[in-house]
Order: structure tokens, then C-alpha cells, then sequence
């Protein structure tokens, strides 16, 4: 295992276990750098320890108490902190200890773009400056998010816990919302695909932690289930490949497999919630041989399963646009172009298709142009500029 494979495995125990040891979560996140700071200097000429993580959290937590005393804190802290360590086989792989993390940075009170970035510094281990390229801000900004953040967890006096049983069904959709726009944020741009990576990851720790949440292992499922075409979705020339044109033979079998197991085994404790549809449908995409294979009607019926709204709609009348015919999707997406749609780049984008469907050229050829005005990827724009030039020379 590399030293980077330790650290994206190991920086959030390190990290949580001393943010509830000390309560203080900047104390937390220096002495998990020192840590790991140390151990770039000392494993390659003693070597990596049997039980990295033990090692890492033992060294984290001398750093503390060092830090502790110096700062002359009670008695009582730095005994528990000392006790941490003292038998030499002792197990830090505690999994509460992480959940509680995903919890806190997740927590409603904050708002979304600062549970994002708390969840990849605490949990995923990206530094600042790597979470501001990510969603294209200037380093100082995030950092400036991530303080106020961390300082309304401690204002507000949000608890350092996993919620009580009779809260977990209101608090457990902040922790998966959060996940799925950090997958989406790297699934939908390329240039950021380690943050779909990472996403993957935390959801992975979600299910080992709640194993008895279904919606945790049905988000995981329609993460891998995407990601399985991640590599047959951009062409050469980075324009936006769409279904029906990838390459299914490149999609990650191994990985859909994975996913649909996942998703079969959340479905069987009863009830769909909606990310079990959302991989339901993603499911029907990824085990179609063929293009043609695909189970339109029941991609409809079960985009009529998710609560309605504006997207979910659009996604709908795409569904029945390809399972009855472009001319009744065009004239459901008709309809949605007076709503909230109006400056989302796929409703005309949709239209365009079905326009181009229809051979009415001229019509498909204003709504793609219209389409490539509101673009927000460069592969997309690629992809709507070939479109373009094809209905442009028919009409």
C-alpha cells in the first residue's frame, strides 16, 4: 500500500479520534499533519508499521498532549489522552469515531457548500487549496468558509455524535445529500473526477458504519453504477459522449455487478427510498447490452417513483419521449419550459434531440444553439457544437 493509499485511509480516524479526544478540531487536524509528516520521514527507512493507522494515531496523540501541556489544560484531558496507546495491540479502527465526523460536517445547520468542504478536509484529507480548485474559488475563500464553519460547530454547540435513533431518519439524508453533490461535482467535470472518487469512498465507510440503512447502500450503488461508464463518457477530442453511443463493452462490468448486488440487497429490506430508485434506474441503463435494449417504460415508471420535481420531470420525458415516441417527449417538455427549467441547459438540449429525432432541422437548430449558450462543462459544449453542425447542414 502507497503512502497516499494510507492517508486517504487513515486521515479521518486520525482526525476524528483526536477531535474527541481534545474537542478541539484545528488541534485535531495539526497533529494528524504532523503525524503524517512524521511518518514521511521515519517509514522509509524503518519501514511501514504493521498497523499504520495505530501508529499514526499514537504519534497524532503525543503531538496533543505535548501541545496540551504546553497550553496547560486540566489533569483529567491529559489522562485520557494518555491512556490512548498504552497496550501495544490496542485497536484504534473505531468506526463511531468516524460516523460521529460525517455526522457533525454534515450537519443541517451548515450551510451545503460548507458541509461539502468540511467533509472533504476532515474526512477525505484534501487540503485547502485542493477543495478551492476543486469548486473554483480562490484558496482564501475556502479557507475562510472552512473557519466559519468549524466555528459554528462550536458556537452553535453542534454535538460531536451520531444522532440518536429517533433522529437518524432526518439527519441521515444530510450525510447522503452531501455525498451525491460531491460525486456529481466530479462525475459532471472531468477535470474534478477525484471528488466522484472520494465520494465513492466515504460512501463505502457510510454502509460498513450503517449497514442497516438502505439508502446508504442504494446511494453507493448508483454512484458505482455510474462511475462504471466513467471512461466511455468524454471522446478523444473531450466532447460528451451520451449512452447511446458509449462503448459498452469499456464500462466497468466488475463495478456494475458491484453496484446492482448492493442495490438488490438494499431493495430486499422494503420500501424504495429515492436513491434505490435513482440506482434502480441507472441499473436498467447499465445492464442494456445495447442501446436498443434499454427498458424505456420502466425507466418512466420509475422516474414516477421520485418526488417530482423539475429535473426528475425532465428525466421523465426523456424516458417516455424514447419509450413512445419523440413527438409526445417533446410535447412534455413542451410543458416544462415555462418553469424553473428555464435557464437549464438541458431542457433545450432535450428539446434539440427530439427536434432532430423529428428531422424539423431548422427548429433543432435553434434550440442547440440555445442549449450551447447556457453549456457549463467544455465537454458538453463539444458535444452540442458536433450536434449542431449535423442539424445545421440538414436544414
Amino acid at each position: 500500500m502507497t503512502f497516499e493509499e494510507i492517508y486517504r485511509q487513515e486521515w479521518g480516524q486520525v482526525v476524528a479520534t483526536l477531535i474527541r479526544l481534545t474537542g478541539d478540531w484545528e488541534l485535531a487536524e495539526e497533529c494528524a499533519q504532523e503525524a503524517f509528516a512524521a511518518a514521511l520521514q521515519k517509514w522509509p527507512s524503518d519501514g511501514v508499521p504493521d498497523k499504520p493507522g495505530a501508529w499514526l494515531t499514537t504519534t497524532a496523540r503525543n503531538r496533543a498532549i505535548d501541545w496540551l501541556r504546553r497550553e496547560a489544560v486540566g489533569a483529567a484531558k491529559l489522562r485520557e489522552l494518555a491512556a490512548i496507546g498504552q497496550e501495544p495491540d490496542v485497536q484504534y479502527d473505531v468506526p463511531d469515531d468516524r460516523l460521529r465526523l460525517m455526522f457533525t460536517c454534515c450537519h443541517p445547520a451548515l450551510a451545503m457548500e460548507a458541509r461539502v468542504a468540511l467533509t472533504l478536509r476532515t474526512l477525505a484529507g484534501l487540503s485547502t487549496a485542493e477543495i478551492a480548485r476543486a469548486f473554483l474559488v480562490p484558496e482564501t475563500t475556502m479557507s475562510k468558509r472552512l473557519t466559519r464553519a468549524k466555528q459554528k460547530i462550536q458556537h452553535a454547540g453542534i454535538p460531536y455524535r451520531v444522532p440518536p435513533a429517533h433522529l437518524l431518519p432526518q439527519r441521515t439524508p444530510a450525510v447522503l445529500a452531501v455525498l451525491y453533490l460531491l460525486f456529481n461535482e466530479g462525475y459532471s467535470d472531468v477535470a474534478r473526477s477525484n471528488l466522484s472518487g472520494e465520494a465513492i469512498r466515504l460512501a463505502r465507510l457510510l454502509v460498513q458504519l450503517m449497514p442497516a440503512e438502505p439508502e446508504a447502500a442504494g446511494l453507493l450503488a448508483l454512484m458505482l453504477l455510474h462511475d462504471a461508464r466513467r471512461h466511455t463518457r468524454v471522446a478523444d477530442d473531450g466532447a460528451l459522449v451520451t449512452l447511446d453511443d458509449q462503448d459498452r463493452s469499456r464500462w466497468d462490468h466488475q463495478q456494475i455487478a458491484e453496484g446492482v448486488d448492493l442495490l438488490d440487497s438494499a431493495l430486499s429490506s422494503g420500501g424504495a427510498g429515492p436513491y434505490q430508485v435513482q440506482a434502480a434506474i441507472a441499473a436498467c441503463h447499465a445492464t442494456a447490452a445495447t442501446a436498443a435494449d434499454t427498458d424505456w417504460p420502466q425507466i418512466a415508471g420509475l422516474y414516477a417513483q421520485l418526488p417530482q420535481t423539475a429535473v426528475v420531470s425532465l428525466n421523465r420525458a426523456v424516458a417516455i419521449g424514447m419509450a413512445d415516441g419523440p413527438a409526445v417527449g417533446l410535447r412534455i417538455v413542451d410543458e416544462l419550459a415555462e418553469g424553473p427549467l428555464a435557464d437549464y441547459h438541458l431542457l433545450p438540449a432535450t428539446r434539440a434531440d427530439f427536434l432532430r429525432r423529428l428531422a424539423r432541422w431548422p427548429e433543432a437548430t435553434t434550440a442547440y444553439k440555445e442549449a450551447l449558450t447556457l453549456a457549463t462543462t467544455d465537454a458538453e459544449r463539444l458535444y452540442l457544437e458536433k450536434r449542431l453542425q449535423e442539424v445545421s447542414v440538414r436544414g
